[in-house]
């Protein structure tokens, strides 16, 4: 209770200090949602669907959002010519003047909330916000199962091998490594996760599960961008807790020398090195980890 007493303290402070309370967000004609929107369609426009998914909100108020601000003559929506139920926001030079003002008065607010704190006090206050910033940006990633052949989960695995061929010392090549076939990774044979941040495709794992023999993880990885967020360790949990449940007591993987940091990873959460378990060409190291089924009670 004390935790969430302190979160809700923070919201407060937060939420008064830089102006959210008032109509006019940073002075100007118009409240702060849509002025985030003029922000976060930017320069080169948005598809309106990332916009909501991006800002979590639903299609009904960030519609009532561009209609404000079509009528204020900042932004023009309109559908695409190869898709007429894909609609695409952008700014009109009105709209880019406007969000050029919000930017200015948005320095000027960052900069009157440092102003009346000494200089190790500001670097302070920022290194929190930094690691605010983290940690929340961390708790708005979310894990879905997907079909292995969903785009999302296309697009991870050749970002992926794309990674894969630039740090191997031999590079790397799909077809030569052991890849599980897409029915080793759907139910009931096992199951494939992607992470999602602001409903981009940030990450994927896989999980084999075998009759008879210890599960293993697949094909683990997380987009440059969005490592440092602890979803390595996460999806480790997440692998571990789906294994258990289906009574495995053993969680294989294996990975690659130039890993270094999957390795680390591997080895902080608990994982033992051990022999090589398959002919996998481009492993050089193969872990284990005794994991125990839940409790019937």
């Amino acid at each position: 209770m004390a935790q969430i007493d302190q979160v809700r303290r923070f919201n407060r402070t937060v939420t008064e200090r830089v102006g959210v309370l008032h109509d006019h967000y940073l002075g100007r004609e118009r409240p702060i949602g849509e002025a985030r929107l003029l922000w976060e369609i930017g320069e080169q426009g948005r598809d309106v669907r990332r916009l909501r998914e991006r800002l979590g909100l639903d299609s009904g108020y960030v519609s009532r959002l561009l209609r404000s601000l079509e009528a204020d003559g900042l932004v023009t929506v309109e559908p695409q010519l190869r898709d007429k139920r894909v609609r695409t926001v952008r700014l009109t030079d009105a709209g880019r003047a406007e969000r050029a003002a919000l930017d200015g008065r948005s320095d000027e607010l960052a900069g009157s909330l440092l102003e009346p704190l000494n200089p190790a006090q500001r670097a302070r206050l920022v290194a929190a916000m930094a690691e605010v910033d983290r940690l929340l940006t961390a708790a708005t990633v979310s894990l879905d199962p997907v079909d292995p052949d969903h785009p999302d989960a296309e697009h991870c695995l050749q970002s992926y091998f794309t990674e894969l061929q630039e740090r191997f010392d031999s590079g790397f090549d799909p077809a030569l490594s052991l890849l599980p076939d897409a029915g080793e990774l759907r139910p009931p044979h096992g199951l494939f996760l992607i992470a999602r941040l602001h409903g981009e495709p940030v990450g994927c794992a896989g999980l084999k599960l075998p009759p008879g023999a210890p599960a293993e993880i697949k094909r683990m990885w997380v987009a440059p961008h969005a490592r440092r967020l602890g979803l390595g360790r996460r999806f480790l949990a997440e692998l571990e807790a789906r294994a258990a449940r289906h009574g495995c007591t053993v969680l294989r993987l294996d990975t690659n020398k130039a890993l270094s940091a999957a390795i680390g990873l591997y080895h902080s959460y608990g994982f033992q090195d051990v022999a090589a378990f398959n002919d996998e060409p481009y492993a050089d190291h193969w872990f284990e980890k005794r994991i125990t089924p839940p409790s019937s009670e």
